[in-house]
């Protein structure tokens, strides 16, 4: 009798097991949660986010002077000069749009630096009447990347018409003014980030270190989360492409008014995902503790396979499809805008995997409804 009840329990045991692997759900094998999450914050920390803060302010140095250059001397080379140093600073902003945590949120840091697309009927009537507080929310999408962008490209048709404008038009000192107030504002505001980071913020962050929905690994996990669907795949993909909407949308893109560099942006985004996942420093390839890590710590399997191998496969597989796109999304939704939403399709299969497969393994809530769904 004892050995019939035995081999009952092994039974179900085994018809347990197989149901439970055969889900797709993952599986972390029984680990303990025994992960170094401080050295995770870390190497978070010191490795990636107060490095990328600091080039971002570097460029965003670099960009002032070639704006005070430029107003100062309205001309072709100048203008060149502020045109590349904005998209330097554009480029090393794709490593930090994620972390909207510290100051970064408490100033609404990323709705102050990159909305798009950005609001020409504002930006112009900031110029006309003066007297603009390029802080209020109302301005979120009149300032930052996207509103310098408009300065730089789109204030008018061509080059020769664009030095006009901040040469011999009749709103010069104004477009100048608002130009110069648009760089400063961005400085300033990666500044008081910035140093929050390296004075206090820092050791805040890696010492908070439960798994409570205001710690720093619950909290980072989900700002990581959010930008990765919202701020990379909805935003530099989908909403274009018209994933959401009944038509596309081509005047929706990052970098609207420069028209080249859409896709550039679009793979400096994934790129700083994947490394971040992977425990990567900002500045080199040596790697340190991150989700990766943590993931393998808890031995998490999907379908037979590491969850953290499957995450990164996915990384790789919308990367390639990003780079089978134009340079300029605004052209590639407009005469093949299949590719777009393949591209889309391949980055939203991760979303599933970060968004319900990552999280569940380290046990953390999701503290966003995003309205796109999963």
């Amino acid at each position: 009798m004892i050995k019939k009840t035995l081999l009952s329990l092994l039974v179900l045991a085994a018809i347990f097991a197989c149901s439970s692997s055969e889900d797709g759900s993952p599986s972390t094998g029984g680990n303990t949660d025994d992960f170094n999450r401080q050295a995770m914050l870390t190497n978070w920390a010191d490795n990636f986010i107060i490095p990328a803060y600091q080039a971002l302010a570097s460029d965003l140095s670099a960009l002032k002077s070639d704006k005070d250059t430029f107003v100062a001397n309205p001309d072709q080379g100048n203008l060149d000069a502020l045109r590349f140093s904005w998209l330097e600073a554009y480029e090393t902003w794709q490593y930090v749009e994620m972390f909207n945590i510290g100051q970064a949120e408490q100033i609404n840091y990323a709705f102050q630096m990159n909305v798009y697309p950005t609001n020409v009927s504002d930006i112009q009537n900031n110029i006309q009447n003066g007297g603009y507080d390029l802080a209020s929310v109302n301005n979120n999408d009149a300032v930052g990347f996207p509103a310098v962008d408009y300065m730089l490209y789109g204030i008018a048709e061509n080059d020769t018409m664009i030095i006009n404008a901040y040469t011999s038009d009749a709103l010069a000192e104004s477009n100048k003014a608002y130009l110069s107030d648009l760089v400063n504002q961005m400085e300033s505001l990666t500044t008081i980030v910035l140093n929050d980071w390296t004075s206090i913020y820092r050791n805040e962050f890696v010492n908070s270190t439960a798994n409570t929905a205001t710690s720093s690994t619950n909290k980072l996990t989900n700002d990581f989360i959010f930008y990765y669907e919202k701020g990379l795949r909805a935003n530099k993909i989908g909403i274009p492409a018209g994933v959401f909407s009944a038509t596309p949308f081509s005047d929706k893109v990052e970098a609207f008014y420069n028209k080249n560099v859409s896709r550039q942006l679009a793979l400096n985004g994934l790129r700083a995902v994947q490394k971040f996942f992977n425990g990567e420093g900002f500045n080199s390839t040596s790697t340190g503790e991150s989700f990766k890590q943590y993931l393998d710590y808890l031995n998490t399997i999907k379908d037979g396979a590491d969850l953290s191998e499957l995450i990164n496969d996915q990384f790789d597989e919308a990367e390639l499809k990003i780079q089978a796109l134009n340079d300029n999304f605004s052209q590639q939704v407009e005469t093949d805008n299949t590719k777009m939403t393949e591209a889309y399709d391949e980055l939203q299969k991760a979303v599933v995997l970060l968004k319900v497969d990552m999280i569940q393994a380290m046990n953390i809530s999701v503290d966003f409804v995003d309205a796109d769904g999963d």
